[in-house]
């Protein structure tokens, strides 16, 4: 049996593959239909701070979407995004090599059954394969969980790497400089990444760290508060600014250019300081599925 609560699954019971691959395809399914609470509410939220009219217009009517494709099970954008798996397991209850192939089965079902958009191609053989996941595996000790998260192409393409000190951006190896490197990739993105955004960066001695760490924080809720005060102190700084700028939901100017900013710091080496930028559009679909 699966329950649901929010953007929250929990399956009960002593699972088979099949259970779990029926599952898998439900997570889906909520994913591509259901935004989650908390992004709703950000919506709202801007709405009534919003002070043009045009802007107004806008957020009316993606709440209005959002109401809409609730009601019947249909996608929340037409690009139904790159699935993107955080998969904490548990190995006493399943192993990768299990939940790797499951995943991609469901995949594959709910391309053709929930549906999603064909978003894979194989440049080589130059023909589209539906679409493939990207699953990271972590080990636990406690329940096993899937964190889907569906990314869309418009807010992956205004995604940004920065290698500080940034001479052209004016960013430092400090907090200030990644706080630039924040506001100047939404500076560059405009309206072309599908705003209000939620921004997430994270500061790293390796650009495949940096990018990863930071596509990740987009699985946290928007209203999340950073545990590092002086983390938490930039996202304010960096939300504001870029509220400051006049670009408005799909950039049709306003107020509502993000509704949240997320920051985390990994360790820097002397000589190489990375800051991975990754966007969000304001349709983040995400779901958790707790297995028992």
């Amino acid at each position: 049996m699966i329950k649901k609560r929010g953007s929250v699954l929990t399956l009960s019971g002593t699972p088979t593959n099949q259970t779990l691959l029926d599952a898998f395809v439900e997570m889906y399914r909520l994913a591509i239909s259901e935004l989650p609470r908390d992004v709703v509410e950000g919506l709202e939220t801007g709405l009534k701070k919003e002070t043009s009219t045009r802007a107004k217009g806008v957020l009316r009517m993606m709440l209005e979407n959002i109401e809409l494709v609730c009601d019947n099970t249909k996608p929340l954008c037409q690009d139904t995004g790159v699935p993107i798996m955080y998969v904490h397991y548990n190995a006493a209850d399943y192993s990768q090599l299990q939940l790797k192939k499951l995943l991609e089965q469901a995949t594959k079902r709910a391309t053709k059954e929930v549906p999603l958009r064909d978003n894979a191609l194989d440049i080589l053989k130059e023909k589209s394969v539906g679409n493939h996941p990207i699953i990271h595996f972590e080990e636990t000790t406690g329940k096993t969980r899937v964190e889907l998260l569906l990314k869309g192409g418009g807010s992956e393409n205004v995604s940004k790497v920065y290698k500080l000190p940034d001479l052209e951006v004016g960013a430092e190896r400090d907090l200030a400089g990644i706080e630039q490197c924040i506001v100047d990739a939404v500076v560059k993105a405009q309206g072309r990444g599908c705003p209000p955004y939620i921004v997430a960066a994270t500061v790293s001695s390796n650009i495949a760290d940096a990018t990863a760490s930071a596509k990740e924080l987009h699985i946290q809720k928007i209203t999340s508060k950073n545990s590092e005060p002086k983390l938490a102190a930039l996202e304010k700084r960096a939300l504001k600014r870029i509220n400051d700028l006049g670009i408005g939901p799909m950039g049709v100017g306003g107020n509502t250019t993000a509704l949240a900013v997320k920051c985390s710091a990994n360790y820097v080496h002397p000589a190489s300081w990375f800051v991975g930028i990754s966007v969000g559009c304001w349709s983040m679909r995400r779901v958790t599925l707790v297995l028992p």
